[in-house]
């Protein structure tokens, strides 16, 4: 399933039926008076989330979004029929915005929950309405009244407790195959990510947290280069991240750790001051092993702790699982196995450091 997670998409509710202008005529009834029913109300247009969505795909290529008119007055007192709401299912994470002015309209961060993007217009008062004691015989009826119409920006931000960061091909990608399910692609060249992926790790049968992994960053990214980093958006929600550096032979793990940091602050100042856990990966490679005293030297001289492990062999994995659990923890996020499980193929300079690592 193709990765999508921006829609525009235009939404009119129904209007309101028409009054109606009748009068009662029957064979006894000489003077029966004005009868004629009310409109019925529009059709609303209703976005729900829901748990068995994970992209805004459909959206892409069902851009409008229009409800019924609701049923027209009839005589004898007879109210139009209402139309049906009609409602527009997106993923749990959606921002649901105004096209035109940017505000914020809902944020739907729970399965079921819905907001009315547009109501639907009230029906007309029919001629039976306007009967007084000086016009007895009303000749005229409201129309229905229009229903709203918008133009919204739907943003998708995945729920994740944890999202991974990272320059390309550092093993963002082989360290969320390891703790979890998913199965993204994995391939030995930079920018192999292409969407988000999301992963359950269990810790025991009692206690999960929900992964995020999004393509990797480099130098430049808030201006466009490289993937850009239209995909933070994804780890805005989180509660914490994962920072994976690399030991290249021409790479400092500290300039990568600054550039990336960078980008972050550029994006969101609210992102970069999230809580960060450090890790060097690739541990099974003798040039990693060569170097990491030096490197965690290096940066614990600057104030940060970092861990070491390697995705491809295991090892250190499960600590860095365990202080993930750990800081989770501290940080007052409740572990639990009520997150929804996903298990996909692919397809979905301020930093607080505590030296709990």
């Amino acid at each position: 399933m193709k990765f999508i997670d921006e829609a525009k998409i235009y939404v009119k509710a129904g209007g309101g039926g028409k009054g109606c202008v009748s009068f009662r005529r029957e064979k006894f009834v000489p003077r029966g008076g004005p009868n004629g029913g009310d409109g019925g109300k529009g059709g609303d247009v209703i976005i729900q989330a829901v748990n068995s969505h994970r992209t805004l795909l459909d959206l892409k290529y069902r851009q409008h979004q229009t409800a019924e008119r609701g049923g027209h007055g009839e005589g004898s007192n007879r109210t139009g029929r209402s139309a049906d709401d009609i409602v527009v299912v997106v993923p749990i994470g959606t921002l649901v915005k105004d096209a035109d002015t940017g505000d914020v309209l809902a944020d739907l961060t729970a399965d079921g929950q819905s907001f009315i993007a547009a109501r639907g217009g009230i029906g007309g008062r029919g001629n039976a309405r306007f009967a007084t004691a000086k016009n007895r015989a009303p000749r005229f009826a409201q129309d229905g009244v229009p229903g709203e119409e918008r133009l919204l920006l739907l943003e998708l931000k995945l729920l994740a407790d944890v999202g991974i960061i990272g320059m390309p091909n550092v093993g963002k990608s082989t360290f969320i195959a390891r703790v979890s399910a998913a199965r993204p692609k994995i391939a030995d060249y930079p920018f192999t990510t292409l969407t988000p992926n999301l992963g359950v790790v269990r810790l025991n049968v009692d206690a999960s947290f929900v992964i995020a992994d999004i393509p990797g960053l480099i130098p430049g990214a808030s201006e466009g280069l490289g993937m850009g980093i239209r995909f933070l958006r994804h780890v805005e929600r989180t509660t914490l991240l994962l920072h994976i550096l690399d030991i290249k032979e021409d790479s400092d793990p500290w300039t990568d750790f600054e550039a990336i940091n960078r980008e972050l602050s550029q994006f969101s100042p609210e992102l970069a001051r999230k809580p960060q856990i450090v890790g060097i990966n690739k541990l099974d490679l003798p040039s990693t092993r060569e170097r990491i005293k030096k490197e965690i030297d290096n940066f614990r001289g600057k104030g940060i702790e970092i861990l070491a492990f390697s995705a491809v062999t295991g090892e250190g994995v499960s600590e860095a699982v365990g202080r993930i659990a750990h800081k989770l923890l501290t940080s007052g996020e409740k572990l639990e196995n009520t997150h929804p499980v996903i298990l996909n193929d692919g397809e979905a300079s301020d930093i607080k450091n505590d030296g709990a690592y």
